[in-house]
């Protein structure tokens, strides 16, 4: 069942009216009165209305303190073909308040701008990808070949990738309570990802190579505010990244275009370490590691393996987390974790990617490779040769490889495009594209193609978590690291430093209000103020103040003398000031950092029951605030496995 492709949005003081343009046409009615949905058959456009707008999507209903909004998109880029069906990216959105109040009225409430401002800034920074129906990007490619249902999009596809089902729930609702009142063909899935497919030609043969990476919506958030793992087994930053390549027989290209008679798919994922864990800001360039003991971690790790079990089979789990250190225990955590699960379908390899590849020598990943061959072979990868083989594919993917370092991001990286690199050669010389002994390396132009979706793949994943684009890409687009590399690398991470400390606070805020993480009552108020002390607060402007002195004290000192007091006991003043001033900085860091308001940390901070604490840095001993809100809550809870013994591992079957 495809989507409405059009609509024709009427916009009434009453009512908005949502009318499909298609060979069935319907027609969405919002009643503004009371926020009922109802649908009729026909095009039928309301008699009178304000304005009339194209839109390209329903991109879902949203509930905040004063009002329900509607969320559509009114513009779309297409990206690409795949098959038959077009991909677009939504590029623009309107939103509209269902609540008949004008939009000033609602504004004044200082808790709903807030809100207000937290979505459009969502949607205006998330790279969004959708189609009407056909390919299912919340899918990968094996799952469509051997599942084709019938059922409309929204229900046929992923709930982890689907992610603006928590906005489309009242449409959800409203189809699964009667089949009179389908509202299918309005319900738009989306995705929140990387998306890149290109055409070209490699050993005389027209290729599309595509990725996609997938972001779960599930424990969404930001880096320093979503790490570990939940009681329902979810991870944070899980993306499933799907390697694509479709090409046809020989002598049957389309024009230039591919048809993809011939179908390859290989599929990884990330997710961050699958143990309660958190890090804990306080302006410091490293935060805080935190690892809570609880009675519910061995049962989330084996939920979250069991999950991942089932969608994609055995795992290859591959740790990049440094055995010495910092992140020493992170990685003794979760390697207890996994002897204790002893799930025989979980199989371990451990990397110690910084020492294997120190010097710079990133190429050392393929001692990583090496070690995997037989389990890469058995895993295999998808491929349906659809010529001679029209409804069964010559072979499936059976596991897959889940790798990790402590962000996700950077490490992980470069391993996942090495690993996709190896798998497309293979991919290649069965399709007979290459030779047996040949490989990508020897097609510099389609080998620069490969290397650059792969790194723009890193940024994407990275800024959707940590706000900056990835590190190291520099090696993945070039096959070298160099100097300039190095030089971005440090400016992202001074980026990262910024925005994660002073900046991510609202980001969390927009994952959280975006996924359902945290849903408000409307009609209620809430009420964030800033309850931190005086001086903590006029603590920043006293060293600004102390600056200030400083600055008079030299510019202007015979004006000190004869006016004021001396120059020189203004310049001991402003040296006080500022070391007054940092100290008290430096000993409530955490009160600086921009911490999200929906779900609230209390928990995690005031935890000091068995676990692991790297330090107390910039953060005093407080309890946590209990009946701080009258919203519906949830709290991000990050609980761990017993501590490990040090002996470093390598492959635990």
């Amino acid at each position: 069942m495809s989507l409405h492709e059009s609509l024709r949005l009427y916009i009434a003081p009453d009512a908005y009216s949502l009318v499909g343009e298609s060979d069935k046409g319907e027609t969405l009615h919002i009643d503004r009165n009371n926020g009922q949905l109802s649908i009729f058959p026909g095009s039928n456009a309301p008699a009178k209305f304000d304005k009339e707008m194209q839109v390209f999507g329903l991109f879902g209903i949203v509930t905040l303190l004063k009002s329900d909004y509607l969320v559509v998109i009114t513009k779309r880029t297409k990206v690409a073909r795949v098959f038959t069906t077009p991909i677009y990216s939504a590029t623009d959105f309107a939103v509209f308040p269902i609540d008949r109040s004008t939009t000033a009225a609602l504004l004044a409430n200082v808790n709903e701008a807030y809100l207000l401002g937290l979505l459009k800034s969502h949607l205006f920074s998330a790279p969004f990808y959708f189609t009407y129906g056909g390919y299912d990007l919340t899918r990968k490619l094996q799952w469509q070949q051997a599942n084709q249902t019938g059922k409309p999009l929204w229900e046929a596809a992923d709930d982890r990738f689907f992610w603006n089902r928590h906005l489309q729930q009242p449409l959800i609702d409203m189809t699964t309570s009667s089949s009179a009142k389908d509202c299918s063909r309005f319900i738009l899935p989306v995705v929140f990802g990387f998306l890149n497919f290109q055409t070209t030609t490699l050993s005389g043969r027209t290729v599309l190579f595509g990725l996609i990476s997938r972001r779960s919506r599930q424990r969404a958030g930001t880096r320093y505010f979503s790490r570990g793992i939940d009681a329902e087994g979810n991870v944070s930053n899980f993306n499933e990244t799907e390697q694509i390549l479709l090409l046809d027989s020989h002598g049957s290209d389309a024009g230039g275009g591919v048809k993809g008679e011939i179908q390859f798919s290989f599929v990884q994922t990330r997710g961050s370490v699958p143990v309660f864990w958190a890090q804990i800001g306080n302006l410091r360039y490293v935060p805080d590691l935190k690892i809570m003991e609880r009675p519910n971690a061995a049962e989330a790790l084996a939920r979250h393996f069991d999950q991942q079990v089932g969608l994609y089979g055995d795992q290859y789990v591959v740790n990049l987390v440094n055995q010495k250190g910092y992140e020493k225990p992170v990685k003794e955590y979760f390697e207890r974790g996994i002897q204790a699960l002893g799930n025989p379908r979980v199989h371990y390899t451990y990397f110690d990617f910084h020492h294997e590849c120190k010097g710079l020598r990133f190429d050392r990943v393929s001692v990583l490779i090496d070690s995997l061959d037989e389990e890469l072979h058995q895993q295999s990868y998808f491929y349906h040769d659809t010529t001679t083989s029209p409804t069964r594919p010559q072979h499936t993917q059976t596991s897959v490889v889940r790798t990790n370092c402590m962000d996700c991001l950077d490490r992980t990286n470069v391993v996942q495009s090495a690993l996709a690199k190896w798998v497309l050669n293979n991919q290649l010389r069965e399709a007979g594209v290459l030779s047996v002994k040949e490989s990508i390396e020897e097609h510099p132009a389609f080998l620069s193609l490969f290397r650059n979706v792969w790194a723009d793949n890193a940024d994407v994943v990275s800024k959707a978590y940590s706000g900056t684009g990835a590190l190291k890409t520099d090696y993945t687009r070039t096959g070298k690291r160099s100097t300039e590399g190095s030089l971005q690398d440090g400016v992202n991470s001074v980026i990262r430093y910024i925005k994660n400390n002073f900046l991510d606070g609202p980001r969390q805020d927009a994952y959280d209000l975006v996924s359902g993480a945290w849903i408000p009552r409307k009609g209620e108020e809430q009420s964030w103020i800033d309850e931190r002390a005086p001086i903590t607060r006029a603590a920043p402007f006293i060293i600004l103040f102390a600056f200030f002195l400083f600055f008079l004290s030299f510019t202007v000192p015979n004006f000190l003398n004869d006016y004021v007091i001396s120059a020189r006991k203004v310049l001991l003043l402003s040296i006080f000031l500022v070391c007054f001033g940092f100290a008290h900085v430096s000993a409530n860091g955490i009160d600086y950092v921009s911490m999200p308001r929906l779900v609230v940390l209390d928990e995690v901070l005031a935890y000091n029951g068995k676990g692991y604490e790297s330090g107390r840095k910039g953060r005093p001993i407080r309890a946590a605030k209990a009946g701080k809100s009258s919203l519906k809550e949830k709290t991000r809870k990050d609980t761990v496995l017993p501590i490990l013994s040090t002996q470093p591992a390598t492959k635990l079957d």
